[in-house]
């Protein structure tokens, strides 16, 4: 099985379905425009936007049914190259419909089907049988029904054992288990998520770099990036602590954003920029994500434009304290 330098994981795929219609009223037969059809999920939608900026990527997802089938279809279409694991479970749908009336979004979430121990560990032998290793496996999204967070620690350790370096984008427990087992690359926590995994009942960004060197020191991670929503974000090493504020742009849609902002930062990792140029590409990218509508996540226009901006205007700021 051939390997990409990066391979991404998403554990609960799904297919994004988008309509619009004239305007939501209760009971009434709405007519909706053609809908759009648009593959999904955090690793997935990691490597679409890795895409966008010039890297490759394999994308490594389970998948079964029409959708799952639909999945692979339009992954294929984009470029993506992927490896599958079959499910007996269907593939779920998103369902996001737009109010042309006021231009608000309604975004219908449904719940991922369950993946047996079964399939779990085919997830895992796929992974192990990547040849040649990957410099990089970002796992990223949420955990369907019968996935437990100690699965994606049984991931992180045997990437360890094989010098690949592990990008953990997810939330909740998953998240808090991954960080406790450590060997973690780089996250990337809100200010609420690193929170919690300081055991702080609150946190504002003067505090950030004390809270993300706290877990850089324990052995969790090697790097940190808080997101900061509006307020750009913060990377923080050993050596480092970087802020960058978030460009002001209009925005139209903060879907995808924090997808692309990974991208951003494991394509510039990949290509290896210092990580002065990382965390900005990861700020350029996940702005640019937000100027465009509905689902849709950058163009690399944008991202160039943005990119360069913050390298000029942007001083770094250096702290080992």
């Amino acid at each position: 099985m051939k390997s990409k330098s990066i391979v991404t994981l998403t554990l609960n795929p799904t297919v994004d379905k988008s309509t619009s219609v004239d305007k939501i009223v209760p009971e009434h037969k709405l007519r909706c425009a053609a809908p759009k059809f648009e593959p999904g999920g955090g690793g997935i939608n990691v490597s679409r936007a890795l895409r966008r900026l010039g890297s490759d990527s394999m994308a490594v997802f389970p998948a079964g049914g029409p959708i799952g089938s639909l999945l692979q279809h339009l992954l294929t279409e984009e470029g993506i190259a992927q490896q599958l694991i079959e499910t007996v479970s269907w593939t779920r749908e998103n369902f996001i419909v737009v109010d042309n009336s006021s231009n608000q979004q309604y975004r219908f979430g449904m719940p991922g089907r369950e993946l047996s121990l079964a399939e779990q560990q085919r997830v895992l032998d796929v992974l192990k049988a990547i040849s040649p290793r990957p410099e990089f496996l970002v796992i990223s999204g949420s955990l369907p029904p019968g996935v437990e967070p100690d699965f994606l620690v049984t991931i992180v350790r045997a990437a360890n054992q094989a010098g690949v370096k592990v990008v953990a984008d997810t939330s909740g427990p998953a998240l808090e288990r991954l960080v406790e087992a450590g060997g973690l690359y780089l996250i990337k926590p809100n200010l609420g998520e690193l929170c919690k995994l300081v055991r702080l009942p609150e946190l504002d960004s003067a505090c950030v770099a004390g809270a993300a060197r706290e877990l850089i020191g324990d052995g969790k991670c090697t790097l940190v990036v808080a997101s900061m929503g509006p307020q750009g974000a913060c990377l923080v090493s050993q050596e480092l602590v970087d802020h960058v504020p978030a460009p002001a742009v209009k925005k139209r849609s903060t879907v995808g954003a924090g997808d692309s902002m990974v991208a951003g930062m494991v394509h510039a990792l990949s290509a290896g920029l210092p990580l002065r140029e990382v965390v900005r590409m990861g700020v350029a990218c996940g702005t640019a994500a937000t100027m465009n509508p509905g689902t849709e996540l950058f163009r690399k226009s944008d991202v160039d434009k943005l990119y360069n901006w913050l390298l000029q205007t942007m001083p770094m700021v250096n702290a080992v304290s």
